[in-house]
């Protein structure tokens, strides 16, 4: 493994994190902006990731959220994981909401339409995650929620 991607994988497995996730979500958005959204903390740690824009379910606000995603195949799939804490991330509940997102990686843009994942399909897209990520199996532990896991493929492909 990379060791920015093995140092990254530590630092996330540390217990008090999801304490701190404001703040490292401030400091991603920072790095972001300084550098022309090209580079953020998932850039750093070489991990694959997207932009995802969807509005927002009860304001109509277009709301931006870099997330860890893998591809597989055309799709990407993602995790409402928040390290593990209590709280659902607010971006679940738009995704939930939204007929489609919109997603960038590398300045490439394209709509796309989200599927919770259930069952075995689950299963599949999680084993997928906990590759790239090895830390989703402790976030599973440290909260009593089930984390919603997200298949998100291309408009053009439904």
């Amino acid at each position: 493994m990379n060791p920015l991607r093995a140092t990254a994988v530590k630092i996330g497995s540390i217990p008090w994190m999801p304490t701190y996730l404001p703040q490292i979500v401030k400091c991603d958005s920072a790095l972001q902006k300084l550098t022309g959204h090209r580079v953020g903390l998932l850039d750093i740690a070489t991990l694959p990731n997207i932009t995802m824009e969807v509005v927002g379910r009860s304001s109509g606000v277009v709301r931006t959220t870099r997330l860890l995603a893998v591809p597989d195949g055309d799709d990407w799939v993602i995790a409402g994981s928040y390290f593990g804490g209590p709280k659902m991330p607010q971006w679940v509940f738009n995704v939930r909401a939204a007929d489609t997102v919109e997603i960038s990686r590398h300045r490439r843009s394209w709509t796309a339409v989200p599927t919770e994942l259930d069952g075995p399909d689950r299963e599949q897209a999680w084993q997928l995650l906990r590759a790239v990520w090895p830390n989703f199996d402790l976030y599973e532990q440290r909260t009593d929620r089930r984390i919603p896991v997200f298949r998100l493929r291309p408009a053009e492909h439904t």
